[in-house]
């Protein structure tokens, strides 16, 4: 699913559902710069208790960003990482948990849309290189200017992968980044933290969903807890609906098109590469002095409430005079549902359905058109599936022209470019979608012609005036069936049989899906094994197609899965014997690696957007080849190569803290329960981590500029969710307890969503909330009243004591120097801060009316005269409160590199309690 188009559909269509993200900046103070206290109430007016980070979402825009400089080096990336959660952090302020889950190995569905993002990176970025020396050489001939190229590490954004070196060392970085806040910032004070690295296996939204769906089919679990989830992707919408919570939000930042890239060769704005003509650069500013700077604005975040998308959609959905009672949870469902045809990462989209072209309003016109018909037959479709249940059907393995081969030579099946399948549909479309009464069941030939009511041919010109690129298929011309499977398949659209196995296998596919996104990974192996979708027409006879799936399938181990996902110009990030399968012409496996492929664009405008003809891994032949390079493995790729857990943090001010540290003491080497009452109702199995934070133990730094934490409280220790049998079913329901939020909108809010008319986002939570604004008149009362050199009230500019505030300070940065953050020396802690008990701890202003009785999580000991006591900072940081380390270990490799030296970890019994 497009993600930029279902945005734009989706608060074009219910405009209510987003709000701008109020965010409170670091103030300066007498050249200081204070950062911000996350424990005080959050500026939103909402409090949050689970914050989940997606963290692929934050770790590419921080390593390659598109409009800003990018990260000279592999240790400001990660400066940066820590710095984009502290923003987010201060912005959502949780109270209960912090949730970060990194994209571990994913199931072979998913890693097929991998491959093809990876060969398809690798590809333009050749072409690119090659256009930009091409472009270069010319300038030069013709006398123009270009200054000279930076150095700098080339980063080959494939590295952010499971089992490659940067994600190890992302992890170590995450850990000591963890332990760094736990031990210092007043607002993690009695937070807990899990961290799901890349040795964990899973996507990082379904690592998280499925930690929800776990924790909520515990006992303990407080149904109104308020969720907010961290991510770009379209399918977060579905996933956090799918939970059925009903106090769910996605945390975003703002899509803004179209923003400014400085050329590649001059570096200046307004053209591209292909268009530089080498002129000198303009002055900027009357004595040149912003020619260093770019105009690239902090992005603004926003807030996207599921809660009220659930009001519209009950108001879109409802209808009236069912045969069956209408349950609006069941109809969220059917709406996630009917989203999986316009595109998701595991399925093709159905071809005569786009975002942009009103497809997601044309389904659920006929969904409305059809439910009634449902009603009659309920029962009948319920007994056909159990019978379907009893069956054992293994999946069909795709023969022929969908056979793994290598697109090498233009001559071989598939590779051809086939173009656009669609040019002149949109306004027959568009024409159908118009009107809610079209019935579904439109009438067609025998050839797949429309009948002769027809269709309207598509404009030429679309949203924008580039041209559409050819069209071979003509959806608005008979035969556009016949056409389609040939240029597509290579088929015969008479071919029933092949037409019947592309249907099964979507079909498997909508149903694999479906399990995905509502329990869990149904089968780590099946995958759809065609490039293309078949036509909803082709949807015949479907109740008879076994749906089952293979159990006990096991995910692939990290390297392995470097070797399905990247071209062999990615192959520096796996071992020398591996990277020469992907090489070698002698291989086995050559044919997984085509030089060159196909790119259909399929109706897109960019080649970023078609689909790339790859072909398929075979996973027998893929491990078969991969056994007799296993041997080569050093011990440290094996550790790479094995599969992990989530790991539990909290502070020394957690309830939890003593009894971890009991735990290490024992020494005890079985799996423990975890403690609901001292964890926010977190239920799971503790077991003892090897590599273990532990209070009273330096803390090294892997990133050499930052200071290693010499008086560490925090403690880490393994967690695993609770397990459930394979068949168990996690109820798509709202638990009992649960209370809906308090209906937003208002009766001319649904009107606004659908006649055009210009929106923009609230501010913050609360709709009747204006911002506050002081004329000057204002601030020269307020100067005259409380003068500003005088030391005293809140408007006083004079530096607080040390004392006053123990989170990260600040230091301004004189021009020309790195943005970098710096550590703070550590000292010990003072008792001269207290902050404000914890929010959870409090009545809880957003769940309602009255106060709310307190669950057993929440009666946590009170201890009035223990205050927290973060460790003091000097005066003396940078951006982010870190301070330069001052050690030997300042000398980097560049990247890639061949190998990153680490501390190893002490041997097993290293735990000393002094």
């Amino acid at each position: 699913m497009g993600v930029p188009a279902f945005f734009r559909w989706l608060s074009r269509k219910y405009p209510s559902i987003v709000v701008n993200c109020v965010e409170e900046k670091p103030k300066e103070c007498s050249g200081v710069k204070i950062p911000v206290d996350a424990s005080k109430p959050n500026p939103n007016d909402v409090e949050f208790d689970n914050l989940y980070l997606d963290m692929n979402g934050i770790i590419h825009p921080c390593t390659h960003p598109e409009d800003k400089p990018a990260p000279k080096n592999e240790d400001e990336m990660m400066v940066a990482i820590f710095e984009y959660i502290d923003r987010l952090f201060n912005i959502v302020r949780p109270r209960r948990l912090l949730y970060m889950a990194i994209d571990g190995v994913a199931p072979r569905a998913k890693m097929n849309q991998q491959r093809s993002r990876r060969f398809r990176a690798s590809k333009e970025g050749m072409e690119a290189a090659v256009e930009k020396q091409r472009v270069k050489e010319e300038i030069l001939a013709k006398g123009g200017f270009l200054p000279p190229e930076e150095i700098k590490e080339r980063f080959d954004s494939n590295c952010i992968t499971p089992g490659t070196e940067f994600m190890d060392n992302l992890a170590k970085c995450l850990r000591y980044y963890i332990a760094d806040r736990l031990n210092n910032d007043p607002g993690w004070k009695n937070l807990t933290v899990i961290l799901s690295d890349a040795s964990a296996p899973g996507e990082g939204e379904h690592k998280i969903m499925d930690y929800i769906r776990r924790q909520r089919a515990q006992p303990n679990h407080d149904p109104n807890t308020h969720h907010c989830l961290c991510g770009a992707d379209a399918d977060l919408i579905m996933l956090g609906l799918a939970t059925h919570e009903p106090n769910f939000t996605i945390i975003r930042e703002e899509f803004k098109p179209n923003k400014p890239k400085p050329c590649g060769l001059c570096n200046q704005l307004g053209h591209e590469v292909k268009d530089c003509e080498g002129l000198p650069r303009e002055k900027k500013g009357k004595h040149d002095e912003l020619a260093d700077s770019l105009p690239c604005a902090e992005g603004e975040f926003i807030f996207l409430r599921l809660s009220v998308l659930r009001e519209y959609l009950e108001r879109e959905l409802t209808m009236a005079s069912l045969p069956f009672t209408f349950d609006v949870e069941r109809s969220i469902d059917d709406w996630v549902f009917m989203c999986f045809f316009v595109g998701n990462d595991f399925l093709p989209h159905l071809p005569s359905l786009e975002i942009r072209e009103g497809a997601i309003d044309r389904l659920v016109n006929i969904y409305k058109n059809v439910v009634h018909k449902t009603g009659d037959s309920f029962r009948r479709r319920q007994k056909e599936k159990r019978k379907r249940m009893k069956r054992d059907q293994p999946s069909f393995s795709p023969g022929g022209i969908l056979t793994p081969h290598a697109l090498g030579s233009r001559n071989s099946p598939g590779s051809q470019v086939a173009h656009n399948p669609r040019q002149a549909a949109y306004e027959m479309r568009m024409q159908n979608n118009s009107s809610p009464s079209v019935s579904p069941n439109a009438s067609f030939t025998s050839d797949g012609s429309p009948s002769p009511r027809g269709g309207i041919k598509r404009k030429a010109e679309d949203s924008d005036s580039e041209p559409e690129p050819e069209d071979n298929v003509r959806l608005w011309e008979a035969g556009w069936k016949q056409r389609y499977y040939k240029n597509k398949f290579d088929v015969d659209a008479a071919d029933e049989k092949f037409r019947r196995k592309v249907v099964q296998s979507y079909v498997e596919g909508l149903c694999w899906v479906l399990r995905y996104y509502y329990q869990g990974c149904a089968s780590w192996k099946w995958y759809y094994p065609f490039h293309y979708a078949p036509f909803a027409s082709d949807f015949e006879g479907i109740a008879d197609m076994a749906s089952d799936f293979e159990k006990g399938t096991k995910p692939f181990k990290p390297l392995e899965q470097l070797m399905g996902v990247f071209p062999a110009a990615s192959g520096n990030f796996l071992p020398p014997s591996w990277r020469k399968l992907m090489s070698d012409p002698d291989s086995s496996i050559i044919d997984f690696y085509p030089e060159d492929f196909a790119v259909d664009l399929n109706g897109k405008k960019y080649a970023w957007q078609g689909v790339a003809l790859l072909p398929f891994v075979d996973e027998r032949r893929l491990r078969a080849a991969l056994e007799e390079v296993y041997p080569d493995l050093t011990p440290e790729e094996n550790r790479r190569n094995s599969l992990g857990g989530d790991v539990l943090f909290v502070g020394k001010h957690h309830p939890l803290h003593d009894f971890l540290l009991e735990l290490y003491k024992t020494g005890s080497t079985e799996s423990m329960d975890v403690p609901p009452e001292l964890c926010h109702g977190i239920q799971g199995k503790f077991s003892l981590d090897e590599e273990a934070i532990l209070p009273d133990q330096i803390v090294c730094s892997p990133v050499p500029m930052l200071r290693d934490l010499t008086q560490n409280a925090a403690i880490s220790i393994n967690f695993k969710d609770p397990q459930f049998a394979e068949d168990y079913i996690f109820k798509a329901v709202m638990l009992p307890g649960a209370r809906k939020p308090a209906p937003v909108l208002k009766p001319g809010d649904w009107e606004k969503s659908s006649n055009g008319r210009q929106w923009k986002p609230q501010l913050s939570f609360n709709r009747d909330r204006r911002p506050v604004h002081l004329d000057p008149a204002a601030f020269r009362a307020l100067g005259h009243v409380m003068p500003r050199g005088s030391g005293t009230g809140v408007y006083s500019n004079a530096a607080p004591p040390p004392a006053t505030y123990q989170g990260n300070l600040y230091r301004p940065l004189l021009r020309g120097q790195a943005q970098i953050p710096k550590l703070m020396s550590n000292m010990r802690p003072q008792d001269s801060w207290r902050g404000p008990p914890p929010l959870f701890q409090q009545q809880r202003f957003d769940r309602g009316v009255g106060a709310e009785p307190l669950l057993p999580w929440n009666r946590m000991l009170q201890t009035p005269n223990a205050a927290f006591q973060p460790n003091q900072y000097q005066m003396l940081a940078g951006p982010g409160g870190y301070a330069p380390r001052r050690d030997d270990r300042g000398g980097r490799q560049g990247y890639p590199r061949e190998g990153r030296k680490y501390p190893l970890p002490p041997p097993s019994g290293r735990y000393s309690w002094n």
